[in-house]
């Protein structure tokens, strides 16, 4: 009912004073920053990162698998500032690929400019080590995007109780649709609108994508229409996956390939914004890491492989849609430069991005695809034809770690 009487008193409101926003044809574009949590002086990411695989295997307190269950966060994660009320007050929120609700109030405090609806909102991001979870209430608001857009009646969720964010100020979700189920106090079984769809219906934009990449020491996170300038080839687009398990997200299906030899046969899995590495079945794992000739770090939990090993590396390559995307040997390898701030990694240790999501292909969701993908790839996803699509940029081939 709360969601049938929000919308009509939006409608009227828009019918009345018009558009809060002219409808446009170009992207909003806002800043994207990605930062790693040292809160401890070192992070273990490994340890975060499972948290998002283990989200994707849990179940629900009547023993059926929770088919709309937010993922956690790793310390990994693509920050964007977002100005609330007015005057306005700026948050810096985590963007998450894996949720749907936007919500502000963990660390900088709410001032209220808003209209309180008294509808209770509430969510809890997977299990893992360490869980995420807010609850709160939804405010009629007035948001300001960084081109100096502004949004009215947006209906924003402020936290009156938070655990484990990190310093952040909220989420940012701009995961489908479907992953509002369980989120409203009074009606779990309904959906409601995410950021991206106010975004459409306040006329700030005609197209429901989201857009991310990276740009030179920062990235970018878009709404509208693709900026095919950030792009070194076409666009290739591929249908949401109809595979169970990643469906809800935005999931996918695609081959792998390491040099000549195929380490995962096509399957469905996602793509997540908030996982630092790449997960793939257990099986193409130990394909990967025998082809490698990598070992097991014990105090860093990733594969590790010498300087000649790195000289003998293949490109690992997906199939995705028409397109092949590459990770060449040098996107292969986590970063060195951070490896003073690993738990456990030596300074001029080689580490492979590549993890075990700890299950055979054929469970449903076979690979996560985290940003040290998406750092080479102009990434697409699109709302409104139910497709993920993805380009090669000047990163995709850059010598960069």
């Amino acid at each position: 009912m709360f969601l049938i009487v929000s919308f009509l008193t939006l409608l009227l409101a828009l019918l009345i004073t018009g558009l809060p926003v002219e409808v446009r044809n170009c992207t909003i574009i806002l800043p994207l920053t990605r930062r790693l949590n040292f809160s401890n002086g070192t992070i273990n990411l490994v340890q975060h990162d499972k948290g998002r695989v283990a989200a994707s295997r849990d179940y629900n307190t009547h023993g059926r698998r929770a088919e709309n269950i937010p993922m956690p966060f790793s310390r990994g994660r693509y920050i964007v500032a977002l100005d609330v009320g007015n005057p306005p007050t700026t948050y810096n929120l985590v963007v998450d690929t894996g949720s749907a609700v936007t919500w502000i109030g963990a660390r900088t405090p709410y001032d209220e400019t808003g209209v309180n609806t008294g509808q209770g909102v509430e969510a809890s991001y997977g299990g893992g080590r360490f869980p995420t979870s807010f609850s709160g209430t939804f405010f009629v608001e007035t948001v300001t995007l960084g081109d100096g857009l502004t949004v009215l009646n947006y209906e924003l969720a402020v936290a009156s109780t938070v655990s484990n964010l990190g310093g952040f100020d909220g989420v940012l979700g701009i995961g489908p649709r479907d992953l509002t189920v369980n989120t409203l106090r009074n009606d779990p079984p309904a959906t409601y609108p995410t950021f991206t769809d106010w975004l459409v219906t306040a006329g700030a934009i005609r197209q429901n994508i989201a857009l991310l990449n990276r740009d030179t020491n920062v990235g970018g996170l878009a709404f509208g229409e693709p900026d095919y300038t950030k792009c070194t080839s076409n666009i290739v687009y591929t249908d949401i996956t109809n595979t169970r398990r990643s469906k809800k997200y935005w999931g996918f299906d695609q081959k792998i390939t390491y040099g000549n030899m195929d380490i995962l046969l096509r399957t469905a899995g996602i793509i997540d914004t908030a996982s630092s590495f790449i997960f793939i079945a257990s099986d193409a794992y130990d394909r990967y890491q025998a082809a490698t000739g990598a070992t097991i770090d014990q105090r860093t939990g990733l594969l590790r492989i010498t300087p000649g090993q790195y000289n003998a590396l293949r490109e690992l390559k997906f199939y995705i849609g028409n397109g092949v995307f590459s990770l060449t040997p040098n996107a292969q390898i986590w970063p060195r430069f951070l490896n003073y701030k690993f738990d456990g990694a030596e300074d001029d240790g080689i580490y492979l991005i590549i993890k075990s999501l700890r299950t055979a292909a054929g469970a449903g969701l076979d690979f996560i695809v985290g940003w040290t993908f998406m750092q080479r790839f102009y990434t697409v996803l699109d709302r409104d034809n139910r497709k993920v699509g993805f380009a090669m940029t000047s990163f995709t081939f850059a010598t960069t770690n």
